[in-house]
């Protein structure tokens, strides 16, 4: 039954592995107990489904009990604990505290490479999930540093078409894309999403997800037919094997509704924006960083309406939470002054201009 549950994850099917995986850790606590290895297994399974499902929280509160067991029973520095720790460092990123994922990615990636070398799969697994919250604090230049290194070795050490290369290479156009290069992006997106078809098929999560981002580089590079048409076929498939409120749907949703403003379709591009932004406040809270880049970009489309008002509304929420999330020198708190600067002069609001537009320099000058 583990082995099947193992095997419903490896193919995206998170709802049947959930169910599995539930019955493996309560026949497990029973019969064996809360601190035996392989119920802490079952539970650590569990978790990573959560985490599958978009159920953060769920994820968290398992991985938590996981990661205190492991330390206790076999020290910190055991292959194990380190697992845990990891999984509780990306699940922290998902729940949008940067913060205390870094530190426990920052612990695992030093451990694994004293006891296990440079070029050991969980060491190299350890620096791309470092990398991605380098990214998530707007220190792109760190993270392509990172990932760069990751590529080049999964490449020597595993070939070009293995999951974990082509993972990695994903990550990397991701941070290519952060720097604004979207050429580049391109290229590494278009050969992950090929491969991962091959491999995977094209319902596969992952495949999916080098579908959504290559969407969105041919908006950033004003080809927004291609990115509709992949949009729609990532949105569809979403909803069918995810559900509408799951967080790879919203983003889906949120991205395609990007692309329907820049087709100047703003009456489609504003429906699925506020049902984004309800449903990831509800779900996530409105300091997620998900949820204020949902409101960023709803802001956009009522500024492309000529609702600036409403524009400046959400522009002026989404400016102070970004700020207090990551201060002003954040590459999303830069943008966002700049976003409601624009605002403002469409509604004449010249002396709060000024204010934004000496802000913008001091925070470029602390950078």
């Amino acid at each position: 039954m583990h082995c099947l549950g193992s095997t419903y994850q490896k193919l995206g099917e998170y709802k049947k592995a959930k169910e599995l995986e539930m019955v493996v850790l309560e026949k497990w606590t029973t019969i064996l107990g809360l601190d035996h290895p392989d119920t802490l297994l079952a539970m650590g399974n569990l978790a990573t489904t959560y985490s599958n499902l978009g159920d953060y929280h769920k994820a968290e509160k398992l991985e938590m009990v996981v990661l205190e067991k492991r330390i206790t029973l076999l020290s910190q520095d055991h292959p194990e604990t380190l697992t845990a720790m990891a999984n509780l460092g990306s699940t922290y990123s998902n729940l949008g505290d940067y913060e205390k994922a870094k530190e426990l990615k920052t612990q695992v990636l030093q451990k694994r490479t004293t006891l296990l070398g440079q070029d050991h799969p969980d060491t190299l697994r350890a620096m791309g999930n470092l990398a991605r919250t380098y990214s998530d604090f707007g220190d792109y230049e760190k993270a392509k540093e990172l990932e760069m290194v990751v590529l080049q070795k999964r490449t020597t050490l595993l070939g070009q078409g293995h999951p974990d290369t082509l993972r990695a290479m994903g990550n990397l156009a991701r941070t290519y894309y952060d720097l604004g290069d979207y050429v580049k992006a391109k290229e590494l997106e278009m050969v992950v999403l090929q491969k991962q078809t091959t491999l995977l098929g094209q319902d596969h999560p992952d495949t999916l997800r080098a579908m959504g981002n290559l969407a969105r580089t041919y908006s950033d590079l004003g080809d927004y037919v291609k990115a509709k048409e992949l949009g729609v076929t990532v949105l569809e498939k979403r909803t069918t094997l995810l559900g509408q409120d799951h967080p790879d749907t919203l983003r889906a949703t949120g991205n395609l509704a990007r692309t329907y403003s820049d087709l100047g379709h703003y009456v489609k591009a504003k429906e699925l924006g506020v049902t984004v932004l309800e449903k990831r406040t509800t779900l996530l809270g409105q300091n997620h960083p998900d949820t204020l880049m949902t409101m960023a970009n709803l802001a956009v489309t009522y500024y492309a309406q000529g609702e600036f008002t409403m524009a400046e509304v959400l522009q002026t929420v989404v400016l102070e939470k970004q700020r207090h999330l990551f201060g002003d020198g954040h590459p999303n708190s830069i943008l966002a002054m700049q976003e409601l600067a624009h605002t403002y002069r469409k509604l004449q609001k010249l002396k709060e201009v000024e204010k934004l537009d000496q802000l913008v320099k001091d925070s470029q000058k602390s950078t």
